[in-house]
């Protein structure tokens, strides 16, 4: 299966909306939302409108969260990370 994958960042939350309501429309069965950093609530966010407000049929199957390891100018930073994966019922 390929997998469909919505990365989030500091764009409006709509346009991340909309991308992932072009995904189910395509024919995907699962959508994977993911976000680092202070863009986690912003996938949230995306995630709960898609399911809230647009698609009712679709349900969070899972949500994955860990630590990653960005390197800098200068230094290393931990960075939190999350992967909500969502899917039809």
């Amino acid at each position: 299966m390929e997998e469909h994958v919505i990365f989030v960042g500091n764009k409006p939350v709509m346009n991340y909306v909309l991308a992932v309501i072009t995904q189910f429309n395509t024919g995907a069965g699962e959508v994977v939302i993911k976000a680092r950093g202070r863009a986690i609530s912003r996938a949230v966010d995306v995630a709960e409108i898609v399911r809230k407000r647009f698609l009712t049929d679709v349900d969070v199957k899972d949500i994955q969260i860990s630590t990653e390891t960005v390197e800098g100018s200068e230094d290393k930073a931990n960075v939190s990370a999350i992967e909500i994966t969502l899917a039809k019922k």
